[in-house]
């Protein structure tokens, strides 16, 4: 039996004690896991730091500040996440107990992307020891220290049985992909991801593919350039532009094309200094592979800012390019890194039709003061999530669902999200051997009257107050006795 088979079965055998469900043990797993990072912050940013040059204060920032938040949100929500939720009854079941009992889907394979680490793994794993299920962790490989760090703590805070950490390449994650899990979540791109559910679907499981795409950021000629560059600014180049959510390109008109590029100039230097590479807030690329796909995007635009790049040390400067074409090479795949295309267009219905041409995107950015043009933006594009006037922050939104649609994902998560995502939300009816007589309806032989009676009880759904009810109730008592006495008769 191979290490990712036993990571497995410990996992499985451990969830089938029923440990993970009572809401104790799932408070005292997440409270752990917080103390975690609030003991072993050096060591999580040394690791960082090592594989995306992440300083500890971005680290705590843009990594498990927001994994804090998760965890006090779930904590201080789970009783009232876990308990059975009532719904609305029809006529036939206005005397009975119904709702909707979330339970745990059992054991969860959690595969992380390499971009923020700890953010979008453990993230999801908060959500999976929430909803009482087992989970196997897998770091992404290309993190080398922080895999290695992930591989060594987790299992000191939180059960180890439960959650094992898994690490390896690519052959450790298609020999987990063999074994059968009950929910899968990938972060990571679309190529991978229709692997990933390709061999999900030899088992019938259900997966959660947050994936990528390129972003559109549409800036209107009205609004305060400024501002909204310097926001766009921050979007892109955080953690160098490997963010699944950062605007990947931006649509203005040409009139305006000048004075955009010129105050992403301007913040640039306000937030990296004149040299970036020697600037602490500036990280680097994760490794040559991608250094080198990311410098060939470049060979058919016109670089107007930065450009400039150490092979050796896997830097990239801020870089802005200009009036590029729909055809060059940096528009026909995610570019995942510092380069920012700028396409001029003819107006907010030609950035539309740009937009809709391409696959669905992750995250849709547009600025603009005219609430008509954020609303026209809305109504006519599809996008995982919609920001206007901003870059990035509706990830932090935990009531927010976070997830893509179409090529940039399915299935969302956050707060509450997470929990249901990754639960079974099992419909529970409970009648009583009571009132028989109004079930004649439905038995054998099947009559006009009787359709008719099943129309009334099945179609009408009136809003009932609790005197309106008691009052139905007892209307469908004498309803019951009088079908009953003419069926015995």
């Amino acid at each position: 039996m191979s290490r990712e088979q036993q990571a497995v079965a410990r996992a499985r055998k451990a969830f089938q004690t029923g440990r993970s469900k009572p809401l104790e043990h799932r408070i005292r797993q997440l409270k752990n896991l917080q103390r975690l990072f609030a003991e072993r912050q050096t060591e999580i940013s040394e690791a960082v730091r090592k594989d995306l040059n992440k300083s500890e204060v971005g680290t705590q920032l843009y990594e498990t500040l927001g994994l804090e938040g998760e965890i006090n949100l779930a904590v201080k929500k789970l009783k009232e996440w876990a308990a059975p939720r009532p719904v609305q009854k029809n006529l036939l079941t206005l005397s009975d107990t119904v709702y909707i009992q979330p339970e745990p889907l059992g054991v969860v394979l959690i595969i992380g992307a390499w971009n923020y680490p700890w953010a979008v793994t453990i993230q999801p794993l908060i959500g999976a020891i929430a909803a009482g299920n087992a989970a196997v962790v897998k770091p992404s490989e290309v993190c080398v220290h922080t895999a290695k760090v992930m591989e060594d703590l987790l299992p000191i805070y939180i059960d180890k049985e439960l959650y094992p950490v898994v690490t390896g390449g690519v052959p450790e994650t298609q020999e987990l992909l063999r074994q059968r899990f009950d929910h899968i979540f990938y972060t990571g791109n679309s190529m991978v991801g229709k692997l990933i559910m390709e061999a999900a679907a030899k088992h019938l499981t259900p997966v959660t593919l947050e994936l990528g795409g390129k972003s559109p950021c549409y800036i209107d000629k009205n609004c305060d350039i400024s501002v909204a560059c310097r926001r766009v600014t921050w979007g892109k180049y955080s953690n160098c532009g490997q963010t699944c959510i950062a605007p990947d390109y931006i649509l203005c008109e040409p009139s305006i094309q000048d004075r955009v590029i010129e105050e992403v100039k301007k913040s640039i230097k306000d937030f990296y200094t004149e040299n970036p590479k020697f600037c602490p807030d500036y990280g680097r690329i994760i490794n040559q592979r991608h250094f080198k796909r990311i410098m060939a995007m470049t060979e058919d635009s016109t670089i107007a800012v930065g450009g400039e790049h150490d092979e050796s040390d896997c830097y990239i400067a801020p870089t802005v390019l200009r009036d590029v074409k729909p055809e060059a090479k940096v528009m026909q795949e995610e570019i995942f890194g510092p380069l920012l295309p700028v396409l001029p267009v003819g107006g907010l219905d030609e950035a539309i039709k740009f937009i809709n041409q391409g696959e669905k995107p992750l995250a849709l950015y547009v600025f603009t003061p005219d609430d008509k043009v954020i609303k026209k933006m809305i109504d006519e594009t599809s996008s995982g999530g919609v920001l206007a006037n901003d870059c990035l922050v509706h990830y932090s939104v935990s009531t927010l669902p976070f997830g893509g649609v179409g090529n940039s994902g399915m299935g969302c998560y956050h707060g509450k999200f997470s929990f249901d995502q990754l639960s079974h939300l099992r419909g529970c009816l409970i009648k009583q051997l009571k009132m028989e007589g109004v079930n004649s309806m439905r038995y054998p032989p099947h009559t006009p009257k009787k359709l008719g009676w099943a129309r009334f009880f099945l179609l009408k759904n009136p809003d009932l107050g609790w005197m309106a009810r008691m009052a139905l109730l007892a209307v469908l008592a004498v309803v019951a006795a009088v079908a009953l006495q003419t069926y015995l008769l």
